[in-house]
């Protein structure tokens, strides 16, 4: 969901201090342990970034190389005349194994957790961890927090990941008994499943993506294939920023969860263009009359159970928003504007759904098109099958009256000489010749004598 410019604010004293600080140095130099983002655009050096396509890699964590500062780039250079950022967290104040998370990186973190949270008159953090356990110091501190967390097996980590955060793991055992979505309101804390669609061809597979909640923090938990959020992840600090202070804390937690369920929604919207793709190929085949039916029905099929598939998660998804779309939770908002969101987002999920029904329709009107194919195949059949039996029935006329005559005349009443051959033959063959002509006439004349095959 787009963020709305009226709930924008300006940023707080913490990173005004910070850009203060960076004009101390002299000639917007920066302090130690800062860089600026002039080493990025104003340093004609090689730089490594990561690279990756999180639309093409939602099946799995991508690769990605670290972000590295250009060699020799120092602050201040002739030209750069962009304000030093603070890094995220000092290296002094890191606990354990926690370490920063750079947003530079684009892709999801080395470590299987990461933080984004917003502190009272402090910077903001963004750190990673292998176990989000780690991160229990540091919201004791924060404001408004979104932990996520990748593990191995959702249904066997989930609830141990949970509950290190504070969540009840029947909160998360509840969820988990659901084939796709689930939704469970603790008072306290609130929990929701829904399916991370992804679509490669015409295999449409539903992954189980958990959001949890509860006063001040969202933790979101998915499995190995599920790389949807990292995105949002680059843009989550500046996304809090902008959420105003002054609200309550559900109101916060709900922008979060609009904004989160949003991300996943775009990418699960995804899925129909990729069937609607496969569909224009079916339609390709479809306007060849000479394409098999032995090649085109089971891709038909195929088409269709995969639509359906798809359609069945979207209606999973829609189930969870409506839960949401009431404020009935005591964790999520009861205000009309924020409401009004979840009913934005409902929206979107009615309206692809409706997208997905046309289609269907679509290949309901490509399985006639078979159907009417098959048909003709068959009609085809049965007009050449008509015309041989047709043509038999003629030729057996044209024997039927000779051999009747011959077998007639052979009795002995006639007593028939040789000498009577020559009238006799002339009689057999004009015989054949004029009931030949007469079925022929018969046929034709009532219309059971096919004109063409096809």
């Amino acid at each position: 969901m787009a963020e709305e410019k009226s709930d924008a604010v300006k940023p707080e004293t913490p990173r005004s201090q910070d850009a203060g600080a960076g004009k101390k140095g002299g000639n917007g130099s920066a302090g130690k342990g800062q860089f600026t983002a002039a080493h990025l655009l104003g340093n004609p050096a090689v730089q490594k970034t990561a690279k990756v396509d999180t639309a093409a890699n939602d099946g799995k964590a991508p690769a990605c190389e670290p972000f590295i500062p250009p060699p020799g780039a120092g602050p201040g250079q002739p030209g750069n005349l962009i304000t030093p950022v603070k890094l995220w967290q000092p290296e002094s104040e890191l606990k354990g194994n926690v370490k920063t998370y750079v947003p530079e990186q684009g892709c999801e973190p080395t470590d299987r957790a990461f933080i984004v949270a917003l502190r009272p008159n402090q910077p903001p953090l963004k750190l990673q961890a292998n176990d989000p356990a780690e991160f229990t110091s540091y919201l004791s501190t924060t404001s408004l927090a979104w932990v996520n967390c990748r593990v191995k097996n959702l249904e066997e980590d989930a609830a141990g990941v949970a509950f290190s955060l504070g969540f009840s793991p029947s909160l998360v055992d509840s969820l988990l008994k659901n084939r796709h979505s689930g939704y469970d309101d603790q008072e306290t804390m609130l929990g929701m499943m829904l399916p991370a669609i992804r679509v490669e061809k015409l295999t449409v597979r539903g992954h189980k993506f958990l959001i949890l909640m509860k006063d001040g923090l969202i933790f979101t938990i998915h499995g190995e294939n599920v790389v949807r959020l990292v995105r949002f992840a680059r843009y989550a600090e500046t996304f809090m920023r902008k959420i105003p202070v002054n609200i309550p804390m559900k109101d916060k937690l709900s922008l979060m969860l609009e904004r989160i369920l949003d991300e996943n929604n775009e990418r699960n919207f995804d899925g129909i263009r990729t069937i609607e793709e496969d569909s224009d190929e079916v339609g390709k085949m479809l306007s060849d009359p000479s394409t098999p039916m032995v090649k085109l029905s089971p891709i038909i099929y195929e088409m269709k159970h995969a639509l359906i598939t798809y359609l069945n998660m979207l209606w999973e998804t829609q189930n969870v928003i409506h839960s949401l779309r009431y404020g009935d939770a005591e964790l999520i908002s009861d205000d009309p504007d924020l409401l009004e969101r979840l009913e934005v987002i409902s929206e979107d999920v009615t309206r692809h759904i409706q997208l997905g029904e046309n289609l269907s329709e679509v290949l309901a009107s490509g399985l006639e098109v078979l159907q009417g194919i098959y048909n003709n195949q068959l009609q085809i059949i049965n007009n050449k099958m008509a015309l041989v039996l047709t043509w038999m029935t003629i030729l057996g006329t044209a024997f039927l009256v000779p051999n009747t005559i011959a077998t007639a005349m052979g009795n002995t009443a006639y007593n028939l000489q040789p000498s009577d051959a020559w009238w006799y033959s002339i009689m057999l063959i004009l015989s054949m010749v004029i009931s030949t002509w007469l079925s022929w006439w018969f046929l034709k004349r009532k219309g059971l004598l096919p004109k063409k095959i096809d």
